[in-house]
């Protein structure tokens, strides 16, 4: 532990002499540049930020513009919060989100990830709901830490807030057009205000266009892939019909998005070493696969109604409905042809056999419903409590296809159908022992069901028929946490939480590739956390920092591709992580605002003996080989040592040994940081603003391999531009300014095929805001 802590420590202390740098004080001019005040609804009430005894990151205005410009999706959070990493083999509609290090790499449509998204307080349980685009937003609220006593089932890791603008009383609107390279265009607008006594009313949307641009060299087809069309729109009604003790918010949104499935890129990795390798172009890749394409449509509809039963009481209900529909298709091996068709017929590099394949939620629907009841008085009590109830039906289709055969017809389909209903009822209390101490605590109890149903219809193995195989599982759990804040000074507050969350438990069952169906018991996350929030120089040093040790009981993994091509879930013993986070927001001089945010994240697998088995692709693993002798005993081999040894004539290879591993995509260091200098002028100001991004290095797969992984690097954007007093602003934008080229993520069945970050963007930004 002693290792454990000192790095803690230091972690501490770089951030509290960073909150106590004299040079800001002397930097900062005696005027009225201050920060403002960030109110979030972290506790589902409204909140300043500082009095909050969670780890919370918000990212609002001018920052977020920034950083989802240039036709970006909900990914462009990663490493933009510190412990927060984000990835997609998917495509813009199922983005895998790592809060901690805690997170899911299971590619599957129905996959359960232990971070929650949660849309205007309805939580989004599938992924394929979780890549709704951003915009028209108050702010993005990140929660590090199990959230289960508020926010329910699945949010060991956390969750992440979208809090959309609400219709208010006053006209507002406004519209933003953006043009750049590869044609790609954005228009986001809204308008809303009060049209009646009894009705506010806000409309806005966005578009979004990229052309294609990556040659197909093998079809000889330019410009073949990874451009989108996209929209999403959301209308919302805010009904006052009385006095000011009752409203009812209704919101209809849509989405509807046609892009290119995820381009995977056969043997872009160099043996022997990680990263994107020698053979990698961006703009060309060599599928003979069909047309890489992405359909999705989605909708929804959410019901807000707020009641004061008395003048200390009020009543909340929250209702949600959400449907969607997904098509997918994709070259899994990211080339062409098969080695065992000759010399010359398959490529680029060693391409062991065809693999291409398409996923499709025939129908998904999700109904919650949320009831609260929420006491303030004034005095030094405070409390919530409520039930909410959950719902969600789903079908899936998977499909392989023939690629050498002409018109590559369909040779494997398999369907799955799916129930999930859960229940829980939940109370949380806050209470003031002091003007400056303050102690809270609560519980939700939680019951899970879940039934399913698989059936192979074909198989391209040319097993016959199976199934359907029908089962369910569940589980019943109590979620809770405690905290305490002390207010040290006008300035500063010191807090300590300790929380329980879980994971329910988990189904999976691709029986196109193989025939069993996999299950995970439910994990258990005990998290605790302590840290020190501050407003220092006159309001111009926003610093917050704290360190967290967690450990996680009956770890969900997931087994992703492999030899088998397959997905196999399974539980660890247990999981560890522990580490520190700090957010620092800084008035430096009237003109110039700086934020930064860094995170140190160590996360262990730990078990006496967790096997999985390697890579099907030529690749280098790291970790022990483990074999079974005649008489049941275990014999484990270092990488090392393994090409000297010589296995027994009886003996049977198992897989390797990964415990000890860190989780997979779970860099150590994330740092962040951003620059706003402004210049003013007569009528408005000119403006320069700056992002970079830091992700430390990352490991793909639960197994360790010299390959299958990506070093640290950074990502940085850049906006120029004109702001008027009178509301219109004009600039120019880069996003990924010094065109870094990283692996994202990985397939590991056939070569050595990996998928990359976004390119250089850039372009010019007009709008208009009324």
């Amino acid at each position: 532990m002693s290792l454990k802590l000192a790095i803690i420590s230091l972690g501490v202390s770089a951030a509290a002499l960073t909150a106590a740098s004299p040079a800001l004080a002397q930097e900062a001019e005696d005027d009225t540049a201050r920060l403002g005040t960030v109110t979030v609804t972290a506790q589902r009430i409204e909140e300043d930020l500082q009095d909050v005894p969670i780890s919370i990151t918000t990212v609002g205005g001018e920052k977020l513009d920034n950083l989802k410009s240039g036709g970006a999706d909900v990914r462009f959070l990663s490493a933009r919060v510190p412990s927060v990493v984000a990835e997609s083999s998917f495509g813009r509609t199922f983005p895998r989100f790592y809060i901690r290090g805690i997170g899911n790499t299971d590619f599957d449509l129905n996959a359960s990830q232990p971070v929650s998204l949660v849309y205007d307080d309805v939580p989004y349980e599938n992924p394929i709901l979780k890549g709704y685009p951003v915009f028209d937003l108050e702010n993005i609220e990140v929660l590090r830490g199990p959230q289960g006593t508020l926010f329910g089932r699945n949010t060991p890791g956390g969750i992440i807030k979208f809090d959309s603008k609400k219709p208010t009383d006053e006209f507002d609107a406004y519209l933003r057009a953006s043009y750049g390279n590869y044609n790609t265009s954005e228009l986001e607008g809204a308008i809303g205000g009060r049209v009646d006594e009894a009705l506010a009313v806000r409309f806005s949307g966005i578009v979004q266009h990229r052309d294609d641009y990556v040659d197909n060299a093998f079809t000889g087809e330019d410009d073949a892939y990874e451009g989108f069309d996209e929209w999403a729109g959301r209308a919302q009604f805010l009904f006052t019909p009385f006095d000011n003790d009752f409203s009812a918010l209704l919101n209809v949104h849509a989405r509807d998005n046609e892009s290119s499935a995820r381009l995977f890129r056969a043997n872009i990795i160099d043996p022997g070493s990680n990263g994107v390798g020698s053979g990698f172009d961006r703009d060309t890749v060599f599928f003979d696969g069909g047309d890489q394409s992405l359909n999705q449509e989605a909708f929804g509809v959410t019901l807000r109604i707020e009641k004061s039963v008395t003048d200390t009481v009020d009543l909340t209900y929250v209702f949600g409905r959400e449907t969607a529909e997904v098509e997918s298709r994709g070259d899994i091996d990211g080339g062409f042809g098969a080695a065992f068709l000759g010399e010359g017929n398959f490529g680029p590099g060693f391409i062991p056999f065809p693999s291409e394949s398409g996923g499709a939620v025939d129908d998904l629907t999700q109904t919650t419903h949320e009831f609260r009841l929420a006491f303030d008085d004034g005095g030094p009590l405070r409390a919530q409590t409520g039930v909410f109830l959950f719902d969600e039906d789903i079908q899936i289709t998977s499909r392989s296809f023939d690629t050498l055969a002409p018109g590559q017809p369909e040779n494997g389909r398999a369907v799955r159908k799916g129930v999930t209903e859960s229940f829980a009822f939940f109370a949380s209390l806050s209470y003031d022992l002091t003007d400056r101490f303050t102690v809270a605590g609560g519980a939700r109890f939680t019951d899970e069901e879940k039934s399913f149903e698989v059936e192979r219809i074909t198989s391209p193995f040319g097993a016959g028929p199976l199934g359907p195989i029908a089962g369910s599982t569940g589980d019943d759990q109590v979620s809770w946490d405690v905290s305490a804040t002390y207010q040290a000074t006008d300035e500063v507050n010191v807090y300590g939480r300790v929380a329980k969350g879980f994971r329910g438990p988990s189904v999976q069952g691709r029986l196109v590739f193989g025939d069993t169906v996999s299950e995970a018991d439910s994990e258990t996350v005990l998290s605790y956390e302590a840290g020190v929030k501050s407003e220092l120089l006159d309001n111009r040093l926003r610093a917050n920092a704290n360190v967290f040790f967690y450990t996680l009981e009956d770890q969900q993994l997931t087994i992703v591709g492999g030899i088998d091509n397959t997905v196999a879930l399974f539980n660890a013993d247990e999981g560890e992580g522990y580490g520190f986070e700090a957010d620092i927001e800084a008035v430096v001089t009237p003109n110039l605002l700086v934020t930064a945010g860094v995170s140190y994240n160590n996360t262990e697998i730990k078990d006496n003996l967790l096997l999985s088995p390697g890579c099907g692709a030529p690749c280098s693993v790291l970790d022990p080989s483990v074999f079974q002798n005649a008489d049941g005993s275990i014999t484990q081999v270092s990488a090392a040592d393994l090409p000297a040894f010589d296995p027994a004539p009886d003996s049977t290879f198992l897989g390797y040994n990964i415990s000890g591993n860190s989780f997979p995509n779970a860099p150590e260091w994330i740092g962040n940081v951003t620059a706003r200098y402004a210049i003013p002028v007569q009528g408005g100001e000119f403006y320069a603003f700056t992002d970079w991004a830091y992700k430390g290095d990352v490991n793909f797969f639960l197994y360790e391999s010299a390959e299958f992984g990506q070093d640290g690097y950074w990502e940085g954007g850049l906006r120029l531009g004109y702001k008027s007093d009178r509301g219109y602003d004009a600039s120019i934008f880069a996003r990924n300014i010094t065109d870094e080229e990283a692996l994202t993520g990985a397939i590991d069945f056939n070569n050595l095929t990996g998928f990359v970050n976004e390119p250089l963007t850039y372009g010019i930004t007009l709008s208009m805001q009324y």
